[in-house]
């Protein structure tokens, strides 16, 4: 007997072997745990066999795979860590033998519906945490033994290594394709301006919440951001879209980024739990001249300009979002002259392993420099990173204001409100500069596009208000201004009212006025005249 038990456990021990072979890398982790499963099952010769695992709160076991009685993934089983059968092996961390089920010592009803009589389950531990429950169950009663407890746990030990790997592996994948489809896949192109970007993962692999945008608001100002959340991998990659999606719809109702981050905090500390982010939110101005900025506990960027040494703007620094409320956030006015260089950027790019923040700052100085702007990027890697991995994940962005611009195409949609029409000239006068038209061209056409602006405020809507679309573009020498509304034009008001179709005219080589009841269309044209013609 003895040596007929010996074999028996022999070959026990050899088909727990074979429980994790390599023949099952290639399968989902759904089918995995479902061939698993089988295998627990024949080696204990039970019924049933299920694994729950923890969910993301950590408070609830939720049913992944099941056999025998696939109802408890069917239905969405869920049980409360420290509550019934799986509840409690997973609160207590121990083996867990009923050998008569009833109500009283398990929660789950399908169990009882389908007539489970004895039960046996393990918790499923790997790397010290657990993360979920395997248990075994019979049609008949049963007295599982310790013997058949160290099988099932050897079993779940194997279980719960693989699993690991396995989800580590999606998360991983998961996040990697979440951050990619966040972060912008190419930057915007403005005139007077150009950007550049890099993400480096940290080499714990995978991808966490560090992240960067820039993005046209409706009055032609540019939203520029970069932020980074505590944590990582997916959880973390999930909270970062969260925050990204926020701050973008704040943005659009808020002027002054420190409200911006007001804002955003409020909506982490209110929806978020335990979640802290570093955000910085700036917004430059039409004009390019000068950018507003405000920190929620980020690190100072670095400016640039030539003929002048590198150096951290002497920003105030708030608290972060999702800490609680502190003192008033603030915002600061920065100047951007003419080829100058703002060089944002998150902390894993200067924090490193044996050397202080300030020596990382100063390595960061160094590189920067008034340069293209996708020049400093490479630069700034080639210092300090090299060939070193990264212990953090470093996203940076790099934003230089242009002294000769590219002409890019204007196209902007704003509220039609006298407030809005300072913010419409800077930004024709800006892409007129870069253009090169001459003074008396480009004032010709400033008064045009004004006068069409004007226009739709005064009669395109009612009191309700609208909104007001203005696009300009270079077809050749030729500048091509189009402005629309989707209101119902009203007679003008008081007298010497209406003379603004004239004056466009006037300002133009030729005008087109296109009138429905979807709204109206005014484009004109204006050629570029050659110096010396």
């Amino acid at each position: 007997m003895a040596a007929s038990s010996a074999v028996t456990d022999e070959d026990r021990l050899r088909r727990i072997e074979q429980i994790t072979d390599t023949s099952l890398s290639h399968l989902r982790i759904e089918d995995l745990l479902t061939e698993l499963l089988d295998r627990v099952r024949s080696l204990l010769e039970a019924d049933t066999a299920a694994v729950l695992l923890l969910d993301p709160s950590g408070t609830h076991l939720a049913a992944t795979a099941a056999r025998g009685i696939e109802e408890e993934v069917l239905q969405g089983v869920r049980i409360p860590v420290g509550k019934g059968f799986a509840g409690r092996i997973a609160a207590e961390r121990r083996p867990v033998i009923i050998d008569e089920v009833d109500h009283s010592n398990v929660l789950n009803p399908i169990l009882r519906e389908k007539d489970i009589r004895s039960l046996l389950g393990v918790p499923l531990v790997a790397e010290g945490g657990v993360i979920g429950v395997l248990h075994v169950g019979t049609l008949r009663p049963r007295l599982f033994t310790s013997d058949d407890a160290d099988l099932l746990q050897t079993a779940a030990d194997r279980i719960a290594m693989v699993t690991r790997t396995r989800m580590s592996d999606l998360d991983r994948a998961a996040a990697s394709a979440l951050q990619r489809s966040l972060l912008p896949g190419q930057l915007p192109r403005v005139n007077g301006m150009e950007f550049a970007a890099r993400y480096i993962p940290g080499e714990a692999g995978g991808l966490g919440g560090d992240w960067y945008d820039v993005f046209s608001l409706p009055s032609g100002r540019i939203g520029v951001v970069i932020g980074d959340v505590v944590g990582r991998g997916l959880q973390a990659a999930v909270v970062m879209g969260r925050l990204r999606s926020a701050l973008r719809a704040f943005a659009l109702e808020e002027d002054d980024p420190a409200e911006v981050l007001e804002r955003l905090d409020g909506n982490v500390q209110h929806f978020e739990d335990n979640v802290m982010a570093t955000v910085m939110y700036a917004i430059i101005e039409p004009s390019l001249e000068r950018l507003a900025l405000s920190t929620a506990g980020h690190l100072p960027p670095i400016l640039a300009q030539p003929g002048t040494p590198s150096a951290l703007v002497n920003v105030p620094v708030d608290l972060p979002v999702g800490v609680s409320v502190g003192a008033p956030r603030r915002t600061t006015l920065i100047d951007l002259p003419s080829d100058a260089l703002l060089f944002l950027y998150t902390d894993g790019l200067v924090e490193r392993r044996g050397r202080t923040l300030d020596a990382g700052l100063d390595d960061l100085n160094a590189a920067v420099v008034s340069d293209d702007a996708e020049t400093v990027c490479a630069r700034v890697l080639h210092d300090l990173v090299g060939g070193t991995p990264v212990g953090d994940d470093v996203a940076m962005l790099v934003l230089r204001r242009l002294g000769t611009p590219d002409v890019v195409p204007l196209n902007t949609v704003v509220p039609a409100s006298p407030r809005t029409l300072a913010d419409i000239r800077s930004a024709v006068r800006r892409w007129l500069a870069a253009t090169g038209a001459p003074p008396d061209v480009a004032a010709d056409v400033l008064v045009a596009a004004g006068e069409a602006c004007s226009n739709v405020i005064e009669h395109a809507y009612g009191p309700a208000g609208g909104s007001l679309s203005l696009q300009m573009d270079l077809d050749g020498s030729t500048i091509v201004t189009v402005v629309r509304d989707n209101g119902r034009w009203r007679s003008a008001r008081g007298h010497n009212r209406g003379r603004g179709t004239a004056l466009i005219q006037r300002c133009s080589d030729h005008m087109d006025v296109v009138a429905g009841v979807g709204g109206t269309t005014v484009t004109f044209w204006r050629t570029i005249t050659e110096a010396g013609s």
